[in-house]
This record gives structure tokens, sequence and C-alpha cells, in this order.
């Protein structure tokens, strides 16, 4: 039988193909083996401060040990870096502050208040059947610990110095946590999430949108986790008001850092995508895919307030995607209309009879205090203090 020759066979599609699936398998591999070995490193430095800690409290001995432990191991491990002083201190904080009551507190609260997909709540898998979740914590419970331990050790160690270094609230030191491992966030995209307050906008401001209506369940949980309130432009530099047009080429001029303030797991496709349907063609002005939803995802920027026929036309396009576009695999095309304002019960109308997934979200251009007088204003506390100082005083009956 007559062998094909090699150079008809490298040009061949199967060839390609099958190349293409191996450089695929070659990547996991090296993905998976990546998150192996932080995995185990994590868990090393949680013992490493764990053993300290422990010696600490039932040996009485004093901080100078933590600089005795380093210097002893990297005496008798030169070749590998991690045992400076300053990385033995964050072991040792690492195991305190993720082992400590108020971070279990905290887990076990969400884990109650969560609403779970079976019967009790969880926490990364963990079921604490509600009632006794509190108890539970109070008592140090190795469900909960282990629970956030696993957390931990899902997170680099790159991305622990910085949340143990900036983050002191227990509810944020857990979403920022949550959200980098569900995410797989880079340590500048977790910088800048923290910088840009996205922990605080996801528990101060509510979400607008349909998902729980238009999406099975465990879809709607992560296409509700992609979804912020609101997004922060300010790197657009604008002072007043534009057309939506130009809103767009500044969003396109800073994609990179657009796609940042977006999150992880948005692909860029186009500008002013074009959908034809018989004689007549639409656009759509920002077309991304999700990798993790492994959805397409629609923006449409408006710059006033939100207009209920804005869901409509979302709706509309989203259903061309679904015929036209939607690939083998994909999930339903999700819509986010992107406007100066909204008034959430206007929204919540608007979307209520929609069929596909539309969220609805505001943008601001600048923070709300301008950048020379932010810490030099007084808080509202300190205003209602002075106001409380200079009323006389009422005596009582």
């Amino acid at each position: 039988m007559k062998k094909a020759a090699a150079p008809t066979v490298i040009a061949s599609r199967d060839y390609r193909q099958f190349i293409e699936d191996l450089k695929a398998r070659v990547v996991s591999a090296r993905l998976s083996a990546a998150r192996a070995v932080s995995r185990d490193l994590i868990l090393l430095y949680w013992d490493i401060g764990r053993g300290i800690a422990e010696k600490k409290r039932t040996q009485g001995w004093g901080d100078a040990v933590v600089e005795m432990v380093a210097a002893d191991l990297r005496h008798a491990f030169p070749e590998i870096r991690g045992f400076s002083l300053a990385n033995v201190w964050r072991m040792r904080q690492l195991h305190t502050v993720y082992s400590s009551e108020a971070i279990l507190a905290q887990a076990a609260r969400e884990s109650e208040e969560r609403p779970p997909r079976h019967k009790g709540s969880t926490l990364r898998g963990q079921v604490v059947p509600k009632g006794r979740v509190r108890r539970l914590a109070s008592e140090g419970n190795p469900i909960l610990a282990q629970a956030v331990r696993e957390l931990a050790a899902a997170v680099p160690w790159g991305h622990h110095v910085l949340l143990l270094g900036r983050i002191k609230s227990p509810p944020a030191l857990l979403y920022y946590l949550r959200a980098t491992a569900q995410f797989g966030w880079s340590r500048n995209v977790l910088l800048n999430q923290i910088k840009a307050g996205t922990y605080e906008r996801a528990v101060t401001e509510k979400k607008t949108h349909n998902f729980r209506l238009a999406l099975p369940e465990y879809l709607a949980e992560q296409a509700d986790e992609m979804l912020k309130s609101s997004y922060n432009l300010e790197f657009l530099g604008l002072r007043r008001a534009v057309k939506e047009r130009d809103l767009e080429n500044r969003l396109i001029s800073r994609l990179h850092t657009f796609l940042l303030e977006l999150g992880y797991g948005f692909c860029f496709v186009g500008r002013q995508h074009r959908l034809a349907l018989g004689q007549k063609e639409y656009f759509i002005d920002l077309l991304f895919y999700h990798r993790f939803l492994r959805a397409l995802v629609a923006f449409e920027l408006k710059v006033g307030p939100f207009e209920p026929e804005y869901a409509g036309k979302m709706d509309f396009y989203l259903n061309l995607l679904n015929d036209k576009e939607r690939g083998d695999g994909d999930q339903p095309s999700i819509g986010i209309i992107l406007c100066a304002e909204k008034d959430d019960v206007e929204v919540e109308y608007a979307l209520r009879t929609k069929k596909n997934p539309i969220g609805v979200a505001a943008y601001q251009l600048q923070s709300k205090l301008p950048a020379e007088l932010k810490g030099k204003l007084p808080s509202a506390k300190q205003l209602a203090a002075v106001v409380r100082a200079a009323l006389p005083e009422v005596d009582s009956p």
C-alpha cells in the first residue's frame, strides 16, 4: 500500500485539526499541572503558618520564632525562594486570618443566606444544614474550616499576598477569594477589581436583570456573577456629555481597560456587529463572547437614562443572534444595556415579559468626588458629630 507523501498529510485538514487538538491537550495538561503545584504550595504554606501559630499558643513562643523558622528553612532548602522572613510572616497570616472566628462566622452566614441548590446550605460544595450554621461556626466546625482552607488553596500565593495586604473586611475577603477561584482572575485583574470597588458595588447596588426568568438556575447564577450593577468608565477621561458613537469609539480605543472593568472571561468579537434579516440589516454596538458562560454577550450603549423600548430592541437582537450566530454547544445569548442611569422599578417592568436574558447596568464617567478632593472632605459621620455638638443641650424631664 502506497503511503501518502508527508507534505500532503501536513497540508490536509484532518492533520491540522489533529495538531490543534494535541496543542489544546498540552495546554490543558500544563494548566492542570500548574494548578496542582499552586494548590500544594498553598497547603504547605498553610501548614507552616498553622504550625507556628500552634507553637506560639501552646508553647508560649514569641514572635522571634518566625525569624528563626525562616532562617532554618532557607538554610535547609537554599534552592527554594519562598522562605524569606516576609513570606513566612505571610504564611502565619494566611492561616491566622482564614481560620479566624470572623472569617468562619462570615462563611457560615453566607452559607445560610445563599439560596441552596440542595437541601441545606453550602460553601463550595460543603453541605451545612440551616439552623446549625451559626453554632457550627462558633464551635470552629471542621466542615467550614476545611471549606475555607480548600477555597484558599484554589487561589495562587501572589493573590493571597495582595488580598491580605489590602482587604481587612471578612465579607470582602471571601468575595474576592471566591471570584478569583471561580473566574481565574490574574493578579492584575484582581488588583483592578479591588481598585474599582467591585465588592462594594456588588453588595450596595442592586443588579437589574431577568436572568432567573430566562435561564436555567445554574446558568442564571453564573450570569448574575458576570453582570455588574454599574460600570466605572472613568478611564475614558470624559468630562462632558457625548454621543453614543463617541462613547463607543472611546471604549474601543481603551478596549484592554474596558475588558478589565467587565471582568475575566470576556472576549471581544466586534463593534457595530451586523445582523441581517431579509432586506434589512441591524447593528449591535459591541459584541463579546464569554468563555465561562459559553455565550455571546451583546452590549447596547445609551448616553441617556434607560427607556423601556431599549429592552424590546435588545430582545429582538438576541433572537437574531440565537438564530443566526449561536454556535453548537453555546448557551443562549445575553444582552446588557449600558446606560447613564436607570430606575430599577421601570427596568423590572420592562424586562418582565422578555424571554431572552437581559441585564441593565448604569455607568459612571467620573468618581463621585474629584481626585483632588478625595480624603479632604468630612464624612457624613463627622458632619453629624459637628451638628450635634453645635445644638443646645436639652434637659431631660
